[in-house]
């Protein structure tokens, strides 16, 4: 099987880092990215007493733009955490599983009449919103940007097409569906997702799996650690080199 892996990350530090990291492993890395960044010009609001953010794009958006937390932060994720924490914020509080449903846990107790921001891209999940305000929040969700498909990408449809991807990590349910509106652009869709199914895909978290499998592709690795380092590795382990 190819030693090639593909991966979605935007084309800045996270790819960069995720190449580095499949070459650690000892893959060839195969940089597709599928997400391009778009900022709404919107900064989260201050007066409420919990703030969610969920990506490393919004903490340095909210950071460019001043924000000023009234309240607690809330970050879904090591990730997240490590940005807000280089920006000069606290990190008051992450859940145990880095997901929606993880974050919804984690403040179960607290929402019941709590004002609680959501600072996010375009295409955040309704879980975490629904599964708040279920608990008894009031909700009030800021776009801080929206996420694009760039026009370039499909570098990884073609290679799997061809039969020259080894795996594949997926991050996102945006990157799964970017993924395939560029393989349709390309009129190499089918083609595609049976070179996808040839190889080894790893998603992060459930609802990534669920909608690359809902397309037809089947999803071999969903790793317990929500981080792109543990997904790489767990794909590479099947690939085949030694890690």
């Amino acid at each position: 099987m190819s030693e090639t892996v593909a991966f979605f990350r935007p084309d800045d530090e996270r790819a960069a880092e995720a190449a580095e990291i499949v070459r650690s492993l000892g893959g060839e890395p195969l940089s597709d990215p599928m997400l391009t960044v778009e900022p709404a010009g919107e900064t989260p609001r201050r007066d409420a007493e919990l703030t969610v953010l969920t990506s490393k794009t919004g903490v340095e958006l909210a950071a460019d733009a001043g924000w000023e937390p009234g309240g607690e932060i809330v970050a879904i994720g090591s990730g997240t955490a490590e940005a807000l924490e280089r920006a000069g914020y606290s990190v008051d509080r992450i859940p145990e599983q880095y997901s929606s449903s993880g974050l919804v846990e984690e403040l179960r107790a607290d929402a019941p009449g709590a004002r609680i921001e959501v600072a996010r891209s375009d295409h955040g999940s309704p879980v975490l919103t629904d599964g708040l305000e279920a608990a008894g929040a009031y909700v009030h969700e800021t776009v801080l940007y929206r996420l694009r498909r760039p026009p370039e990408a499909g570098v990884s449809a073609v290679a799997a097409a061809e039969g020259r991807l080894g795996g594949a990590c997926f991050t996102s349910s945006l990157t799964v569906e970017h993924f395939l509106e560029a393989a349709s652009d390309r009129g190499i869709r089918a083609d595609a997702i049976e070179g996808l199914n040839d190889a080894v895909v790893g998603a992060i978290g459930e609802p990534t799996r669920e909608t690359a499998e809902n397309a037809g592709i089947s999803v071999d690795i969903v790793p317990t650690v929500a981080e792109f380092e543990a997904l790489a590795e767990a794909v590479l382990t099947r690939v085949g080199p030694e890690v």
